[in-house]
């Protein structure tokens, strides 16, 4: 054993290079993929392990301290099937003014403050984003999906907060929170006495266990006490539904990423093998046996290859960090980490690929006679890439060093095409990552909260008040007053009802032309504005729960009113929710008394949409709302910024690969080199004859890399609209241009190229004598 190791150790010390190569491919493999493992050992369950780890709470129920006092709501910890209460936490509705460092003005937002002492306690830990927990008066802790900021001041009444930190609790139980003390002083201001209390049930697995849960917590009080009340169950299915469309894309990044770590893993250790075909037959010609030759070579190789894969695993959990970061804020859920066995299992995976790689070439040169190893080594066998040499000599328009370069790849078919189908992974990536990028682009850019950012509304809380013909004569002013302003319409929503449906259905009515909310439609056309047209636009969930199609028909139901409407066009809209469209007349035959409740404003190009908004809502003052929605761009952003990181470390990967090629075929044709340079060849032209080696591979890998991606790109986007509850418009498949396509064609030349440059330059700096003596 110990002749065996020191075989290794000496073979490591007369291949640096190639142990270097080896190290570096192994740390990239399994960084790469442990940063897709991991965010997909993430994109699955996100929720419920927050949901453990934050101890959250399976019911929150808001109640009427003027009707039920503090000691009958402690009374309700020891109901029934109650495993666990938290409370009660003293709870205030207010209108906040939000003023934000550097931006002038302010803006009104509802928020629902709780008063808690600490961050954690038996249930519902608030986990702190950054920033600290309040500790005195006039502080307090957003929720970080409130788009407020750290250092941002609330004004409430005649009281001003100051936000000291920001925070998420996994089941959003509250907008912010501030000391106990301050709630009094809060509810002096606006609001009405009201308590939080948090319950963990033994049955709560499914909606109705959960309504029965509520349902003894509202009898145990007195009349009226229930104000209202939230499952953990509804916050999960909205948060899976947000997680769902980002998954198939990050399976298809994790799978390409595995498959070129693999490639590379084999052909490095399969080419190393080959490379030291020599040193193997010198080692059985000192007395190795066959099995400790074969041992030898295996420990050669797996040593970097361990070095690569420990330091890879650290590398790679440095790179999810911020990944998972971003994630954690698409999926609202808190921390998230790789896991553990992500960590075991991806080093155990590698170097195993790398044993079974290593082994078996070693294997066949082990069963070799020594003489037989050592003349196998020295060069390729002469029948591979003779024809390839001969046929490249008569393009005599060519210079020698390319047609040399062109030919080279020849030499080992098995390594070439490894080689390309790596190129070709690494092309398709970049091309399924510019395609799903632009996609998510446009996505984001045709949807109302792009195209109408600014959104007017009346009165205080969350649900906007419907607003009167004198308050919409006044919003109107100040908008075509407001410079900025490029257009604005009125929308009217309400919830109605199916014919034997429990769930209602969201209904939207745009005082305008619908098409300029930029909704893409899947099929169809949008609904006439004629009051006796009762046409509406749905989106797919709602085709799927009613069992239509455009061109059904269809009855709405609100109150005591019915109306049979024309299914016209099916929309671009994702969520848990069936939604439809429809005029404000056909609205008003099913609701007479509807009016609108906000103006949704278009910006004209360059204005920013939070000092506008900012300016609007100093015009109409506090009996006004003004929002904008800037902050719904950040969960695009962030899976934009994964797309981008990932595409970049597949691109990396690839090009690490080829580094690999030209490194072992620069070392297998070292002789021949040195040959080249005392006969006359130029550094410049040993450079020229290095990169036409892999040019041509990479053209052609670049070539059909593309339709690869853009074939990805085709197959995930619908999977990716189907996993948000949609249909898709063929606007988000047709986003390749023609020179778009042709610059994409040339992904797999510059992976190609940027993986030479190295070894091409070492070679070429090489002396003549040196590359001589190097075989």
């Amino acid at each position: 054993m110990t002749a065996v190791l020191r075989a290794a150790l000496s073979g490591l010390r007369g291949r640096r290079l190639q142990a270097l190569i080896i190290g570096v491919v192994m740390l990239s493999a399994t960084a790469t993929s442990t940063v897709a493992l991991g965010l997909l050992a993430n994109a699955h369950g996100a929720f419920d392990r927050a949901f453990v780890k934050q101890n959250g709470a399976h019911v929150t129920v808001t109640l009427n301290t003027s009707v039920a006092d503090a000691h009958q709501l402690a009374a309700t910890s020891r109901l029934s099937g109650v495993t666990s209460a938290s409370g009660p936490f003293g709870q205030v509705e207010v209108n906040a003014r939000v003023t934000v460092p550097g931006v002038p003005g302010s803006s009104t937002r509802p928020l629902r403050i709780v008063g808690r002492s600490t961050p954690d306690g038996p249930m519902d830990d608030i986990t702190l984003v950054d920033g600290h927990w309040p500790n005195g008066g006039g502080q307090i802790v957003v929720d970080r999906g409130n788009g407020v900021f750290t250092g941002s001041t609330l004004t409430i009444g005649s009281q001003t907060l100051t936000v000291v930190g920001t925070a998420n609790s996994i089941t959003h139980t509250a907008a912010g929170w501030v000391t106990p003390s301050q709630i009094a002083s809060l509810r002096s201001v606006g609001g009405t006495g009201e308590a939080q209390m948090l319950y963990r049930f033994t049955h709560a697995e499914s909606q109705s266990a959960v309504a029965a849960d509520i349902a003894s917590v509202r009898s145990a009080l007195p009349s009226g006490a229930v104000l209202s009340s939230a499952s953990y169950l509804d916050v999960r299915q909205a948060e899976q539904g947000g997680i769902q469309p980002w998954v198939p894309f990050i399976i298809a990044f994790g799978v390409i990423a595995l498959v070129i770590s693999v490639l590379i893993v084999v052909n490095v250790v399969a080419g190393a093998v080959i490379a030291g075909t020599t040193r193997i037959g010198v080692l059985k010609a000192i007395g190795f046996s066959p099995v400790q030759v074969v041992a030898s070579y295996a420990l050669l190789v797996l040593f970097p290859a361990l070095v690569g894969c420990a330091i890879g695993v650290v590398v790679g959990n440095l790179l999810a960090i911020p990944m998972l970061e971003v994630n954690a804020h698409v999926f609202q859920v808190g921390t998230l980490s790789v896991p553990l066995w992500v960590d075991v299992l991806v080093p155990l995976a590698a170097l195993t690929l790398t044993a079974v790689g290593g082994v078996l070439p070693a294997l066949r040169a082990g069963r070799m006679s020594a003489i037989q190893a050592i003349a196998t080594g020295r060069a390729p066998r002469p029948v591979h890439g003779f024809f390839a040499h001969r046929a490249a000599a008569r393009l005599r328009s060519l210079p020698r060093s390319i047609t040399l370069g062109l030919a080279a790849p020849a030499a080992r078919p098995a390594r070439t095409v490894t080689t390309w189908v790596v190129i070709v992974f690494g092309a398709a990536a970049v091309t399924f990552g510019i395609g799903l990028g632009s996609t998510l682009n446009r996505v984001g850019d045709d949807s109302p909260y792009s195209r109408m950012p600014v959104q007017v509304s009346g009165g205080a809380g969350g649900q906007a008040p419907s607003l009167s013909d004198a308050q919409q004569r006044a919003v109107e002013s100040v908008l075509k007053a407001q410079a900025g302003t490029r257009y604005y319409m009125t929308e009217t929503d309400a919830q109605i009802s199916l014919p034997g449906a429990a769930q209602k259905v969201s209904a939207v009515a745009y005082g305008d032309a619908p098409s300029l909310s930029g909704i893409p439609l899947i099929s169809g056309r949008w609904y006439s504005a004629s009051s006796g047209a009762a046409e509406v636009d749905v989106n797919s969930l709602f085709l799927t729960n009613t069992g239509t199609s455009v061109g059904s028909t269809y009855t709405l139901i609100s109150g005591r009113h019915r109306l049979t409407v024309h299914i016209v066009g099916e929309v671009f809209k994702t969520g848990s929710q069936a939604s439809l469209y429809l005029s404000p007349a056909t609205l008003s035959r099913l609701d007479p008394d509807a009016q609108p409740q906000y103006f949704d404003v278009a910006l004209q190009p360059g204005t920013s949409a939070q000092a506008y908004t900012n300016k609007v809502s100093a015009a109409l003052g506090h009996s006004y709302r003004a929002t904008s929605s800037q902050a719904s761009t950040t969960q695009f952003l962030a899976v934009l910024t994964l797309i981008t990181m990932l595409t970049v470390l597949i691109t990396v990967v690839a090009g690490l690969g080829v580094l690999n090629t030209v490194a072992l075929q620069i070392r297998e044709r070292a002789h021949d080199i040195g040959v080249y340079k005392a006969i006359g060849m130029t550094p410049r032209q040993t450079l020229l004859m290095v990169v036409c080696s892999v040019a041509s591979v990479g053209l052609v890998a670049g070539i059909v890399g593309v339709p690869a991606g853009v074939f990805l790109h085709h197959a995930v986007v619908p999977v990716m609209a189907h996993a948000a509850s949609s249909g898709y418009p063929q606007s988000l498949l047709s986003v390749y241009s023609t020179w778009e396509l042709i610059l994409l064609g040339l992904a797999g030349l510059v992976i190609a190229i940027v993986g030479t440059l190295g070894p091409a330059g070492w070679a070429a700096k090489a002396g003549t004598a040196n590359a001589l003596r190097a075989e």
